[in-house]
């Protein structure tokens, strides 16, 4: 039998609509289960969502009703890298909506207040190229933004043009 790790989020009272989101959003992910308070507890009312187990891709989490007592920070938060800048604003949109933030550098949080860095693949290729020249504009073009636009990426590390547009902060 192997370890198996899966990270637990803990929420007031939003885990069940957070993971249904979170799985709708991630494609190959689901809900595993979901689990109710008993009749003895002092978390929440009898029947009441307890944990919703779910994978998104690979991993695994649960989300856990566990009242006001702790709330979520950007000291953790979910990486998604995303193929191209479609993904990355179909991401986005749907993660900042209804009440979520976005923050710099392609980090936002949601509206249940988990933190999520949404990151197009061609970022790391830019910010790895072998002309550090071209590494640090991109860079330093990424630094600036808050959703991360490939294109505004690709112009600065070409020096054709500075980060503009919907990406600036």
């Amino acid at each position: 039998m192997s370890t198996r790790i899966t990270t637990c989020l803990w929420f007031d009272t939003q885990a069940e609509p957070a993971a249904r989101l979170y799985t709708s959003l991630v494609p190959d992910s689901e809900v595993l289960g979901v689990s109710h308070y008993g009749s003895e507890n002092e978390h929440g009312p009898t029947g009441s969502v307890l944990q919703v187990e779910f994978r998104l891709g690979t991993q695994h989490y649960v989300a856990l009703n566990g009242g006001p007592h702790f709330t979520l920070s950007p000291a953790a938060s979910i990486q998604v890298y995303c193929p191209d800048q479609a993904e990355v604003d179909r991401l986005w949109d749907a993660l900042t909506a209804d009440g979520g933030e976005e923050s710099m550098c392609g980090w936002l949080t949601d509206r249940f207040g988990l933190s999520w860095q949404i990151i197009p693949t061609r970022l790391a290729e830019l910010a790895g190229d072998p002309d550090p020249e071209r590494a640090s504009r991109a860079i330093a073009a990424m630094l600036r933004m808050r959703r991360i636009v490939v294109a505004d990426l690709e112009a600065a590390a070409d020096g054709t043009a500075e980060a503009t547009g919907a990406s600036d902060a």
